[in-house]
């Protein structure tokens, strides 16, 4: 019997190379999400750090000129975190979008090989099907080659 041949092997290899492509963005933009949360915390631990040093500083006494430069910061520190959590979304809903398209392009290649284990489950059951007559040709020449011998 012929080999196996799956009609829809290359449709298959481009979806998997597909499938592959975009679970490495998905990574990527992950990883930048990762990145981002990491300058968040560390942009709000500079801040707290900023503010707790302010108050102390304020209890000790403080000029005006200072308590404006810390004010300063402060808001600076209040802008650049508000910036870092507009990325985040950003990248978050970046993220989510390239999560969804792996999913589909995870349903198309999975709906493929299905197909493809369906094919190749019959494929065996006909092979295996040839191979039972052929056994059974054998076993009833060889008997009936038996029962000549037999009679001669």
């Amino acid at each position: 019997m012929k080999k196996f041949r799956f009609s829809l092997e290359t449709v298959l290899d481009y979806k998997q190379e597909v499938l592959s492509a975009l679970q490495t963005e998905h990574a990527a933009i992950l990883a930048r999400v990762h990145a981002q949360e990491d300058l968040l915390e560390e942009l709000e631990n500079y801040y707290s750090e900023l503010d707790a040093e302010f108050t102390e500083r304020k209890l000790e006494g403080i000029t005006i000129l200072d308590a404006m430069q810390y004010e300063q910061y402060l808001r600076a520190t209040e802008r650049q975190i508000e910036e870092a959590v507009e990325i985040l979304e950003r990248l978050r809903a970046e993220a989510e979008a390239k999560r969804l398209e792996v999913v589909e392009a995870k349903k198309d290649t999975s709906s493929i090989e299905k197909l493809r284990e369906k094919k190749l489950d019959s494929y065996n059951k006909a092979v295996q099907k040839s191979e039972e007559l052929i056994i059974e040709e054998f076993v009833t020449t060889t008997r009936v080659m038996a029962a000549q011998g037999a009679y001669a």
